[in-house]
């Protein structure tokens, strides 16, 4: 029998399957730590995915989910975004996408968790998100018998202000959370829309990477990334960046870390959220 409660946590999606993979771990640990199963599921892109490269089971996207969900009963339905900030998924697509499917289940309680990072307010003093940045950075120094290097924080990149704001958030956390181990911490990010709308992007990373103290001897990219996807894994376009940027700057020798996703602490504030959405405003059809 169906639970009335379905809990789901979503990510953007991608078409790599490791992304797909990692998601699912993620909501495996979720799964145990708050005693209700949890469906991994994506916005877009990664239903595309040959069931053959994910262990023989289909990847599933957020809206069909949920709709199969209300329609087999489920009158209380939890989204978990693995999500930084929030990005226009959250404010705009889940809530008129999701939100509508309540036409069909009107006693139907659909609600939506905050993102990972709350910046101010309430968020000011969780620093769980950069103390997980701190040890991806520091296990990557003893991985390559480094110390006291500079590290960059770079994330995707954002239309969004108040995406874009998480980020500069984060770096401040980071860099208070390795003190004086860093020799010195910057942000950047990925990639940008042009127009000085979105100049709040800036720097770029392969700028970041051309400007002194970052072009030269050892930096740290601290992946702002959750999974492995075609930015953050293995030849990706972060790696691209990098090994760009050593070609033109002979001294310099970058190292990313490990993506995000899978620390105990994103578990942990995602539980929390989990807890808090119980309570929240559910969704409504938007008019």
């Amino acid at each position: 029998m169906l639970s009335s409660l379905q809990v789901f946590l979503v990510d953007n999606g991608s078409l790599r399957p490791a992304a797909t993979l990692s998601l699912r771990r993620v909501a495996a640990a979720l799964s145990a730590r708050i005693g209700n199963q949890v469906h991994p599921v994506s916005l877009l892109h990664s239903s595309g995915i040959a069931s053959e490269a994910l262990e023989g089971r289909p990847a599933e996207l957020l809206e069909p989910a949920v709709a199969r969900a209300l329609a087999a009963g489920a009158r209380s339905v939890v989204i978990l975004p693995l999500f930084f900030g929030p990005s226009a998924a959250l404010t705009e697509y889940i809530p008129e996408r999701v939100g509508a499917l309540v036409r069909n289940a009107p006693d139907a309680h659909v609600r939506l968790a905050d993102p990972l990072v709350r910046v101010g307010g309430d968020g000011a003093h969780d620093t769980r998100i950069a103390e997980a940045l701190a040890a991806r950075v520091e296990a990557c120094w003893r991985e390559r018998g480094w110390a006291g290097t500079q590290v960059v924080l770079v994330d995707h990149g954002t239309p969004q202000p108040a995406v874009g704001a998480v980020r500069a958030w984060l770096g401040a956390q980071l860099a208070q959370q390795l003190g004086t181990a860093a020799a010195g911490v910057y942000v950047a990010s990925m990639e940008r829309r042009p127009g000085e709308a979105f100049a709040f992007n800036e720097p770029l990373l392969e700028d970041r990477l051309r400007q002194s103290p970052c072009n030269q001897g050892r930096v740290v990219i601290a992946l702002q990334f959750l999974s492995a996807g075609r930015h953050a894994g293995p030849g990706g376009d972060l790696a691209a960046i990098c090994a760009a940027a050593e070609l033109a700057c002979p001294g310099l020798e970058t190292a990313l870390t490990d993506p995000l996703g899978d620390d105990p602490r994103v578990v942990a504030v995602l539980a929390d959220r989990f807890t808090e959405a119980l309570t929240a405003d559910p969704l409504t059809l938007r008019s």
